[in-house]
């Protein structure tokens, strides 16, 4: 759902609502939140100076070169966007800025419990240009939290990195003492790429009866417009040499030789032909059971929080082909699909530490780390330090 539906819809409410359903939605939803708009403009990087030297037209190609700079130059980058957030920090988290710019991330949004029990948000949008490319981003968040429940919606797309990410999950929360808990329930995640799927080692594979290529890989050349056209030179001692050089579609010469071109260009070639392919595939929706855990101990001299969730090897998808979803991803040969090959099942998890001791006055020691594997994806952040204080 778009930012600004929300919104609309929330002034909407809010306008027809009678006086004591306007104080209700203040207090249970929208107080202690903050609306802003950010933005920050800075250098794009820069690359080290690059040339290359092209042949003389006027000449051969032992004539005297044509140096051309082929830098990329790029404008400065930017980043603007506005949102509504309303996340609790824990007792150990600082705020870290004076203002919110959309780029947070608190612990409660990974972690299954939260620092306060009802209504905590994020809904965030923003665009910006990153080596003159511009992406459009956004983060939606929802998520409530009660003595024995936990709901939470999520939607989250960051363009630079092509990761577009939804996910929902319901569940049941048993509270042991005051500081630890277990919950389980069932998460919706949905993932972009058909893990396992290389489309142009398919293609490029094929054969025919007689064990002939049926695409041999300079045709991809021509499929994208490219041509090769055959030539014969002599060579310093006078030798006849001959090979093919090609040219793009606008007609400029992009190599001099076969294997120049399988190199060079035929690279971004492959990787082209597999991105056309794999834009062609729906997106993929997965349900898993889930178990969660959850400890949190906090003293102004000590603190541990601790928590995880593990997705069961039951996984169902709902959206999408499952030939091409993470259950084949061990099944592709090189013909293609294997027929009646077996559905694997996995694991996935994700699991956080947050620690803190303050030994004394002067010195403290801390580790913080989170750690998520999904599918193929491993992500995984940490930092441990020692502080000492000179009094």
């Amino acid at each position: 759902m778009k930012l600004w539906k929300i919104v609309l819809f929330v002034v909407a409410f809010a306008v027809s609502a009678n006086a004591q359903e306007k104080n209700k939605l203040f207090k249970d939803f929208l107080k202690y939140s903050t609306v802003y708009i950010s933005g920050d403009i800075k250098n794009s990087k820069e690359n080290a100076p690059s040339y290359f030297v092209r042949t003389n037209p006027n000449g051969n190609l032992y004539d005297v070169p044509v140096v051309v700079d082929g830098t990329d130059y790029y404008e400065h980058d930017y980043r603007y966007g506005f949102g509504i957030r309303k996340i609790a920090r824990f007792d150990y988290e600082l705020k870290g800025k004076q203002y919110y710019d959309g780029t947070e991330s608190n612990v409660s949004m990974t972690a299954p419990n939260s620092a306060i029990k009802g209504f905590e948000y994020v809904f965030h949008t923003e665009k910006e240009r990153v080596r003159d490319d511009v992406f459009k981003n956004h983060r939606y968040f929802l998520k409530h939290s009660g003595k024995y429940h936990i709901v939470k919606l999520e939607s989250r797309a960051q363009g630079k990195i092509n990761f577009d990410y939804k996910s929902a999950e319901l569940r049941a929360k048993l509270p042991i003492g005051k500081k630890f808990s277990l919950s389980g329930g069932i998460m919706y995640r949905t993932h972009e790429r058909p893990y396992g799927y290389n489309p142009v080692e398919i293609w490029l594979n094929e054969t025919d009866e007689n064990g002939w290529a049926v695409n041999p890989w300079y045709t991809l050349g021509f499929y994208y417009g490219y041509d090769d056209i055959y030539y014969t030179s002599e060579d310093q001692n006078g030798n006849e040499i001959s090979d093919w050089y090609w040219i793009n579609p606008e007609g400029d010469i992009v190599a001099y030789t076969d294997l120049q071109f399988r190199q060079t260009v035929f690279t971004d070639l492959m990787n082209r032909y597999n991105n056309e392919i794999w834009e062609d595939i729906d997106a993929f929706g997965v349900i898993s059971p889930v178990l969660g855990f959850d400890f949190y101990h906090y003293k102004n001299n000590f603190w541990l929080h601790a928590y995880g969730s593990y997705l069961l090897p039951y996984h169902k998808y709902v959206k999408g082909d499952e030939d091409f979803s993470y259950h084949n991803r061990n099944n592709w040969g090189l013909g293609g699909l294997v027929q009646d090959a077996e559905k694997e099942q996995w694991e996935d998890y994700q699991t956080g530490v947050q620690f803190g001791w303050k030994l004394s006055k002067s010195i403290g020691v801390f580790f913080e780390g989170e750690y998520t594997k999904f599918w193929d994806s491993r992500i995984y952040n940490s930092s441990v330090g020692l502080n000492i204080t000179l009094r």
